[in-house]
């Protein structure tokens, strides 16, 4: 990792500005409105510990290929950078690298785009040695390209990615060279976290325990409702992109089956793709689940479009949304709505049986939500009774590691057990071991 042009000694002397600029393209954000796009890149910026000065909104009919705005607009938002001195300008869409340099020379100071920040907060926010690799690699990858700074004071100071620097750098001290020889290294250090997730993923698997994954738009109040459901303390806080690494908890259901809940990343409008690739094996418990939460802020304007946009996510990973029997969704903040609103979507959960309605906060559905996952959890599973010989110590073993032992009654002439077990694991099982099912 190569240095930084600050000395080892350089104090962060507080909150660094930020200027945001929003290009208005048309047709840019969909169901979003206006003022939902600014408080999430505002809020973006709040996650990685910026103060935004100003926010200026500029109308984009064409983009330019050099400079992505127009030579008035650069102009004004020259005038905007010389009047508040912003440490950094923050442009709320993709840039080319060549746009990105172009647009630092004209006004004078550093530039990133959605993009950059979104790794810098992923930076910030990763925990585990894998998310930490995941969010390096993808970093090295945006970065390839655009030949600007890797390791900058604010690795040290905020645990980000790197990307943001100060104004006054002007060397570049990675080349294409080292970035690729650490790209390599780090491939190589992931391919062995990933083996040993993908062990302990089999474990799992051999465990009765089904899987409950949450998934969401960032801040929807997964980890909220995670925390409500386990008794859990994971980070819940109100912030985008709170929870990085994924978190699992074990619970056992009112029907008394016992389940394994994961807390993972959530996911964000035009979230890079390069991002959702170095993210794919974390989100392996997600497309492996048994049920998908799928968790709605239905307190925001924009639900809809956040829920599109889980969509879209998750069919990029493979998952058919509107076929996929294991996905429930969960309207989430029902607490912070009008009693009119509330109605509607009593009526929306009332003649949608995927549907529900919960506050992580009053914890009021909860009792549905529970059932809901039982009942969802038990269509992918059989109840099966057999009597096993004692000297039988193996097909005993077999059973407690691929099913769940629901009843268990010693008699003499073997042990009576009584199993909750997924069809394919049943089929192995008989024709294993030979063994009738009783019921």
């Amino acid at each position: 990792m190569a240095k930084s042009q600050f000395d080892s000694d350089h104090i962060f002397m507080g909150p660094e500005t930020a200027l945001i600029v929003h290009p208005e393209v048309k047709q840019s954000h969909g169901l979003r409105h206006l003022d939902a796009v600014i408080e999430e890149i505002e809020g973006l910026a709040h996650a990685i510990m910026l103060e935004v000065a100003h926010t200026e909104i500029i109308n984009v009919n064409e983009i330019k290929a050099g400079h992505f705005f127009g030579s008035g607009q650069r102009e004004n938002i020259a005038i905007i950078v010389k009047e508040l001195e912003p440490d950094i300008v923050i442009v709320n869409h993709t840039l080319s690298p060549v746009q990105q340099r172009n647009l630092e020379t004209a006004l004078g100071v550093k530039v990133i785009d959605r993009t950059g920040l979104i790794l810098e907060i992923f930076g910030a926010r990763a925990q585990t040695k894998e998310g930490r690799l995941q969010v390096e690699l993808a970093a090295l990858d945006y970065q390839k390209s655009r030949l600007v700074r890797s390791w900058t004071h604010l690795e040290r100071q905020r645990g980000g990615a790197g990307f943001m620097g100060g104004p006054g750098e002007r060397q570049i001290e990675i080349d294409r060279r080292l970035i690729n020889d650490r790209m390599t290294k780090l491939k190589k250090e992931l391919s062995v976290v990933k083996r040993t997730r993908e062990l302990g993923r089999k474990s799992r698997e051999r465990k009765p325990y089904p899987v409950v994954a949450f998934v969401g738009y960032t801040n929807a109040g997964k980890s909220s409702l995670f925390n409500a459901m386990t008794g859990a303390d994971v980070f819940a806080k109100d912030l985008l992109f709170a929870t990085l690494d994924p978190t699992l908890r074990r619970m056992e259901l009112p029907s008394g089956q016992e389940v394994i809940l994961s807390d993972t990343v959530g996911f964000i409008s035009e979230l890079p793709t390069h991002l959702i690739a170095a993210f794919r094996a974390t989100l392996e418990e997600t497309i492996h689940a048994d049920v998908l939460l799928h968790v709605i802020d239905c307190a925001r304007t924009d639900y809809e479009a956040q829920r599109q946009d889980v969509i879209k996510i998750l069919k990029d990973l493979g998952i058919d949304y509107e076929q996929d029997h294991r996905i429930l969704e969960v309207y989430n903040k029902i607490d912070l709505l009008d009693d009119e609103t509330r109605a509607e979507f009593q009526r929306k959960a009332r003649f949608n049986d995927n549907v529900l309605i919960v506050s992580a906060h009053t914890k009021l559905g909860f009792e549905a939500l529970l059932q809901d996952i039982s009942d969802t959890v038990g269509m992918a599973r059989v109840h099966a009774r057999f009597v096993i010989d004692y000297s039988d110590g193996k097909a005993i073993s077999w059973l407690h590691d691929h099913a769940e032992i629901l009843e268990r009654d010693d008699q003499d002439d073997g042990v009576r057990v009584l199993i909750s077990i997924e069809p394919a694991e049943l089929s192995k099982f008989t024709s294993q071991f030979g063994y009738k099912n009783r019921i």
